[in-house]
């Protein structure tokens, strides 16, 4: 299973921030996230669903009635950096408590569903552990707490669809939302990768219904959003039920969205290469509101270890994959997702992932050396890579896909390209944007101009970001 991962700053996914919950004058609840654009969406629905039930949200936590971590156990050591903060805010409590103010502390995401009720045995100062699958019921289960219950552990997977129990899309608390939005349709994951987490912490693949999913898009429409990213852990293998009953899959889906009057366009992430259809691939070519932008892992270029890791793909299947989606979209910007030094990597199997990268040619990526999650089954196997020949091997594989990444952005100099204008910049007039290809791009801009599609000609390629003169206003 491919991660929804953390962006490197070219791309400036969000990784860390609250969310929003609408106004009132009496509880606060300040929202942490961790990790992937699913966790940024699912403390949004949070604070949403919590703002139904008369909180509002702080930026400080010191200010907080509710304090909720939302977490990600993709990376290295994730549990114990939620320990670390879970420390910062147990001093905090007990001094809100000194002043007669009490706090809530959850914790939610996939380390709460991963750990369960170890959490609160190792740190005390927690409250709630609720899974990514039950926060429908978070305002329900804070009530108890509140009324006197403590250690509460919510991380079955429960039959009801959590998305028929949330609130509508609330509208922002401060003007227009952005104009660019996340919108989750697909959850869990079937594959089984032997490094990956996901199946255990988000459960089995499951689709929301179409009509569920346009609803919450026309409402995001209509509070000023023009783009929107479609997310699941295996998005690309979404079967939602269709207004007639039957399965539809993403290519459908998007054509659906696509006719949303003033949605101006789609993404998705993240994919996997087995489901990535010839339906889907057509859609690329064929419909100008899907951006030319795809996140396609192939995690090695070794079969031997592609065949370890049961991604269930080969080195050739993938190649072949990428020359049919260029047919498709010649145009068409490929991020992708690499691990070094899985169990038993031979240098000649990591020299084949590096050959994979200079065949393909990458926009974007990331990029991480292999570190064992417990309960995997790859956390089991011998032949552990040395971490210093792990760390050598991730520097050789960056340091060509950062060569790619600048000679990608490198080559949109002096292009006119649409950038979708999403907010103020650091610099008095300037805004900052979104490329077709998820560049930052910076330009001097009218305020007024947030929120639309303009066309910028690339001037400067930097270290992070775009730089972009407005042509033809």
């Amino acid at each position: 299973m491919p991660s929804l991962g953390e962006p490197r700053a070219l791309f400036d996914a969000p990784c860390e921030g609250g969310a929003s919950a609408v106004h009132t004058e009496d509880k606060r609840v300040h929202v942490k996230t961790f990790g992937c654009q699913m966790n940024v969406y699912d403390s949004e629905r949070m604070g949403e669903a919590l703002g139904a039930d008369g909180f509002r949200n702080t930026d400080s936590p010191e200010d907080a009635d509710l304090v909720i971590l939302n977490t990600c156990h993709i990376r290295e050591k994730a549990a114990e950096k939620v320990y670390s903060e879970l420390g910062r805010i147990r001093a905090m409590k007990v001094e809100r408590q000194r002043l007669g103010r009490d706090t809530v502390v959850v914790v939610a995401g996939c380390v709460a569903q991963a750990e369960g009720a170890e959490i609160i045995r190792r740190a005390p100062v927690v409250d709630l552990v609720i899974g990514s699958q039950s926060y429908h019921r978070l305002p329900a289960l804070v009530a108890r707490i509140r009324a006197g219950e403590h250690g509460i552990v919510e991380t079955e997977f429960p039959e009801e669809d959590k998305f028929e129990h949330l609130p509508q899309r609330a509208d922002p608390v401060r003007g227009k939302r952005a104009p660019a939005a996340f919108l989750t349709v697909q959850e869990g994951c079937d594959k089984f990768c032997t490094f990956c987490v996901v199946p255990y912490t988000r459960g089995a693949e499951v689709s929301r219904p179409v009509e569920q999913i346009l609803a919450e898009a026309r409402r995001l429409v209509a509070q000023g959003v023009r783009e929107i990213t479609l997310l699941g852990q295996n998005v690309n293998a979404y079967h939602g039920r269709g207004s007639d009953g039957r399965p539809c899959s993403l290519a459908m889906l998007i054509r659906a969205l696509a006719g949303i009057e003033g949605l101006e366009r789609l993404r998705y992430t993240t994919s996997h290469p087995r489901d990535m259809t010839d339906e889907l691939i057509d859609a690329h070519g064929r419909e100008p509101k899907l951006m030319p932008y795809l996140h396609l892992p192939f995690q090695s270029g070794a079969d031997r270890i592609l065949a370890a890791m049961n991604r269930k793909h080969t080195a050739a299947e993938y190649l072949a994959l990428v020359d049919r989606i260029r047919q498709a979209r010649p145009d068409i910007a490929l991020s992708t997702d690499v691990i070094v030094g899985f169990p038993g990597e031979t240098d000649d199997e990591f020299e084949a992932t590096l050959e994979m990268v200079r065949k393909v040619g990458y926009a974007q990526a990331y990029s991480f050396k292999y570190s064992p999650r417990p309960g995997t089954p790859a956390s089991t196997l011998d032949s552990v890579v040395a971490e210093d020949v792990k760390a050598e091997r991730l520097k050789r594989l960056q340091d060509l896909l950062d060569a790619q990444q600048a000679a990608f952005s490198t080559s949109l100099v002096g292009r006119v390209l649409p950038v979708l204008l999403e907010r103020a910049g650091r610099k008095p007039g300037q805004l900052v944007g979104r490329s077709p290809y998820l560049h930052i791009v910076h330009g001097d801009a009218a305020p007024e101009l947030q929120g639309s599609i303009v066309p910028m000609e690339i001037v400067e390629a930097r270290a992070n970001s775009l730089a972009g003169v407005i042509k033809g206003l």
